[in-house]
């Protein structure tokens, strides 16, 4: 059985501050698959819009439990487009941060310690956040110190570990 392929149809582009509303919409009411759709349609007829580039970050994040590897390959297609170098790095940890979150949902053998790397790597992008902040700012400092108790307070999220483990040899 072959799957039917859709020529999608172009939104206008008075309708984009409308479309923008529905995504954040869709998003706080937990369908971000339906608010990336709405961002992508954006995207398409206003490709460099910024607001709508950090939201597409947020809505694929937004679906980290279901599926890590292909949506992590559209945020990191996604981040170099966002331009202000403050909100690249602040959005790269976010999704980082989401990454270990998502890890430890799952739960999985070793999901501790991908888990404690993706925090780690959150933690350094919100340093570099930090740095350039605009005044008044410290989203990047309070979004570090979760990911630093996240660290503290739960034993599962820790550095891998070199296990001595043997394989069974045959007879």
């Amino acid at each position: 059985m072959v799957k039917e392929q859709f020529k999608l149809k172009p939104i206008s582009r008075e309708a984009i501050p409308r479309a923008i509303q529905k995504a954040e919409r869709y998003r706080l009411i937990n369908q971000s698959w339906a608010a990336e759709s709405i961002c992508r349609d954006i995207l398409e007829i206003d490709p460099a819009n910024q607001q709508v580039l950090v939201m597409l970050v947020l809505a694929l994040t937004d679906q980290l439990a279901e599926g890590h590897g292909t949506v992590m390959k559209a945020v990191h297609e996604t981040l170099p487009r966002i331009t202000d170098p403050y909100q690249r790095a602040y959005y790269t940890g976010i999704a980082a941060e989401r990454s270990g979150q998502a890890h430890l949902h799952r739960g999985a053998m070793g999901s501790g310690g991908m888990a404690y790397d993706s925090f780690r790597e959150a933690m350094n992008w919100y340093e570099k956040a930090e740095a350039i902040r605009p005044a008044g700012n410290d989203d990047a400092i309070l979004r570090w110190n979760t990911c630093a108790r996240l660290i503290s307070s739960n034993a599962l999220v820790a550095p891998h570990t070199e296990t001595a483990y043997e394989p069974a040899l045959e007879d």
